[in-house]
């Protein structure tokens, strides 16, 4: 159900959940998780008043806190990975475009079934624009997600390439870097306590020398840094990305990483002592987001260099007590390659188009919605068909940009075909962090992550 006002919600919560002194509390938690839950998410989503999707918004994060489910940072256990006390896996970040709910839960399943510890949700700033999912439709899906699969604990969500866009810079740097900063503030406000920083669009290899290539990208990674760090609810340390390499151009060097490093540490001190730095670094080792597409659609084998993903790794916990290095564009790798990140000692490694792919190209998907969402496509993109592209190279490329219009139509599906391709999905799920070698990891995040209660204020609609 999507409740289309404040009553017909305050109606739908009778018997479930109480607010009372500014808080939510459960008083029938069966029927919070089968039923309530999936009402709320659909009405924070769907629903045509902001007042009834905010107060909805309100009711699951709190619910879920409730229950012991907390939007959390990754950073303490990284600083682990740092210090070389926490090591041998490499944490898994899953970019979710589409299903968002229903994959969710899938992630959540394997998650418990491996004993899985870290798993970060992560969605990028132009998936927020695609996808048409803000930072608070993002953050309640995964944690209504937590709350129907049963998962207890901290959830980590992540702001994935919160990017300065080159050319938008170039024309007026004020105002492109405060349109990231209002991001950044978006998503903080609604509980993303993990955020990557990507100004990496801004080194210039004309420069002489690497340290002046990459000036800009330390210098305004260090303003951003001291954004967040003053935005922080007390108790919590976000974990903060940075970015030597823009994914897509030349392989990352270590000469790079100490650049931007010792360049963003002095920047960042001298804003005071007590801002702490960046937690992980985003390189570049071979890879393309998306994967390369080929003439009939399939994607091209891609080499990532593993031996330059291991001395950055190496070199930025050893030299900067930095968890390691992140790999991104990964999920259309071959299956084989996953279980090196863990050997080459690589923190974490971003997941997202392999999983758009099995949704589009599942047997279960329905082939009318399927040409009905490439017809589109065709009709609204045809400004990005490139030349010398085929139809098939045009819809791989542009199909994520399917998921924003036609996300209702998505959501609706049967719940039987919703079931199947996310049954596919979790056997996906627990492959890789299999390879990733994150199972039985729940211990060792439990010891090193300890969960923070942070306070949210009740809306106006649940006050009368």
């Amino acid at each position: 159900m999507i409740c289309e006002n404040k009553d017909q919600l305050k109606r739908e919560c009778e018997l479930v959940l109480a607010c009372d002194g500014g808080d939510v509390h459960i008083l029938d938690e069966d029927r919070f998780r089968k039923k309530l839950i999936d009402d709320l998410i659909y009405t924070v989503v769907f629903s045509p008043d902001p007042a009834t999707k905010e107060a909805a918004a309100f009711l699951i994060r709190r619910g879920a806190a409730a229950l012991g489910i907390f939007s959390s940072s990754i950073q303490t256990l990284y600083e682990a990975m740092g210090r070389k006390e926490a090591a041998g896996f490499t944490v898994p970040a899953i970019n979710i475009r589409g299903l968002t709910y229903d994959v969710a839960q899938a992630v959540f399943r394997a998650a418990i079934k491996g004993k899985v510890g870290p798993v970060i949700f992560e969605i990028a700033r132009s998936e927020i624009g695609y996808t048409l999912q803000r930072p608070q439709e993002y953050i309640c899906a995964v944690t209504a997600a937590a709350v129907k699969t049963g998962w207890r604990g901290p959830i980590f969500v992540q702001g994935d390439h919160f990017q300065i866009n080159a050319g938008k810079f170039a024309r007026d740097a004020e105002t492109e870097t405060q349109t990231v900063k209002n991001l950044i503030w978006e998503a903080i406000e609604n509980g993303f306590y993990n955020i990557d920083i990507d100004t990496s669009t801004l080194v210039d290899l004309s420069k002489p020398d690497v340290t002046e290539q990459q000036r800009t990208n330390f210098s305004l990674a260090a303003q951003l840094t001291v954004m967040i760090r003053d935005l922080e609810p007390e108790g919590i340390t976000i974990s903060v990305g940075g970015e030597i390499g823009e994914v897509g151009g030349k392989n990352s060097t270590v000469e790079e990483l100490k650049a931007f490093m010792d360049g963003y540490l002095s920047e960042l001190k001298k804003n005071g002592e007590d801002y702490k730095g960046i937690s992980k670094i985003s390189v570049q080792t071979g890879t393309t987001h998306g994967g390369v597409p080929l003439a009939d659609g399939t994607v091209a084998k891609v080499k990532i260099d593993f031996d330059v993903l291991q001395k950055l790794s190496e070199t930025s916990r050893t030299d900067y007590g930095l968890a390691g290095a992140v790999q991104h564009g990964a999920s259309t790798l071959p299956d084989e390659a996953f279980d090196r990140f863990p050997a080459t000692g690589t923190a974490e490694i971003h997941l997202a188009t392999g999983f758009q792919n099995m949704i589009y190209d599942s047997e279960l998907f329905p082939v009318e919605l399927r040409e009905k969402i490439y017809d589109h496509l065709k009709a609204k993109m045809k400004d990005e068909w490139k030349e010398g592209d085929t139809q098939e190279q045009f819809i791989y490329k542009t199909r994520k940009k399917g998921f924003g219009p036609f996300k209702l139509e998505m959501w609706h599906l049967p719940a039987d075909i919703r079931d199947g391709i996310c049954a596919g999905l979790e056997r996906q799920f627990a492959f890789l962090f299999d390879k990733l070698s994150v199972n039985d990891t729940r211990a060792l995040l439990d010891e090193h992550v300890k969960t923070v209660d942070v306070p949210l204020k009740m809306p106006a609609a649940l006050k009368n």
